[in-house]
């Protein structure tokens, strides 16, 4: 005999697992749900016999508070190191944390999102891959919801990310400043604001430095194939740029590794600079100059934040933007003026 699941009862009542869930779980008075809703449902359940899959009920009571934590490929240095701090500091407070990732997917964000609701965790700490805050700003109405890294510009939810903006004008000046005037700027996905700062950045560092310089933006993703073939296709041409500047150090590596199948050097051939920070860019044979955002400090903020939130009932209202750093190493090279002018008068 088929055991009837919350789906089967979802689709026969028209009401939400979510609803379901919460009216067998005696939590309709809670939030609010009205007696009709709650006789239906319970008269259906009641006439199918269904038993709630009491493993995963035991698991939520026993896990008791939890965090839902949600980020774009937690394979990214970055994303990994927030959703490390966020672990480690959220079980200083006797929370758990329940991770997932979304692939840079909306489709799989939202569903990862459904999960959540499903499992009644606490709260939500998320860095979305979706172009609209939509869903989120509907959950946030029943669960605490804190933006990290990625925010909407004109969403009323609450983020800690860091200033972009700045972060690639400071980025683009160093190279600037280092003599530089051919610049390719690689970047992740248009639709992520994060690149769009970042971009905007560049843009800005070139019409304030006020010499003429050529800059190319190119590239969809936070991914070593982008780097790759990004710099592979930019290396191939004749007026090749003399500066990357990569918006993430998984795009750095793809970079590297075109630059070393061309036989180029670092920086004697080509200068490199990226966004984020790592200790193995130290390691690197030149170290890296790069953009450290405040990585553990945008995770405790996000933390703190939501157990204020939880704890306290204060309202989720901030949106803090953290300053970078620019960290000097040794892969940009500095050329004379000579130099420069000579390679802007070859375009």
């Amino acid at each position: 005999m088929k055991k009837e699941t919350l789906e089967d009862l979802s689709k026969i009542t028209g009401f939400s697992k979510t609803t379901i869930s919460r009216v067998l779980n005696g939590k309709s008075k809670e939030f609010r749900i009205n007696e009709e809703t709650c006789e239906q449902i319970i008269s259906v359940a009641k006439e199918l016999n269904y038993r709630p899959n009491l493993v995963a009920q035991f698991l939520r009571k026993a896990e008791g508070r939890t965090l839902g934590i949600a980020v774009p490929y937690i394979s990214n240095p970055f994303f990994a190191q927030l959703v490390s701090t966020i672990t480690i500091e959220a079980k200083k407070h006797d929370y758990t944390v329940m991770l997932f990732d979304t692939q840079e997917d909306a489709n799989i964000e939202k569903k990862c999102i459904s999960a959540m609701v499903e499992y009644q965790v606490d709260g939500i700490i998320i860095a979305p891959c979706s172009e609209t805050p939509d869903l989120l700003e509907i959950i946030s109405k029943n669960i605490p919801v804190i933006l990290m890294d990625r925010y909407f510009k004109d969403s009323y939810l609450p983020y800690v990310s860091t200033n972009n903006f700045k972060g690639a004008y400071d980025a683009t000046r160093a190279l600037l400043n280092a003599g530089h005037r051919n610049i390719l700027c690689i970047r992740g996905p248009e639709s992520a604001v994060t690149t769009q700062e970042r971009a905007k950045g560049c843009r800005q560092a070139i019409v304030d430095f006020g010499e003429p310089c050529k800059l190319k933006i190119h590239g969809n993703e936070f991914s070593i194939q982008n780097g790759y073939t990004e710099t592979k296709v930019a290396l191939m041409k004749p007026n090749m740029p003399t500066a990357i500047f990569t918006m993430s150090t998984n795009i750095l590596l793809g970079t590297i590794k075109a630059i070393n199948e061309q036989g180029l050097k670092i920086p004697d051939d080509i200068s490199v600079i990226s966004f984020d920070n790592s200790v193995y860019l130290d390691y690197l044979n030149p170290a890296i100059t790069r953009v450290a955002q405040p990585t553990e400090n945008m995770a405790l903020a996000a933390v703190k934040m939501m157990i204020n939130c939880l704890k306290e009932g204060k309202q989720l209202q901030s949106k803090i933007f953290m300053a970078p750093t620019l960290i000097a190493k040794d892969s940009i090279k500095i050329i004379n003026s000579y130099t420069a002018h000579h390679e802007q008068a070859k375009d």
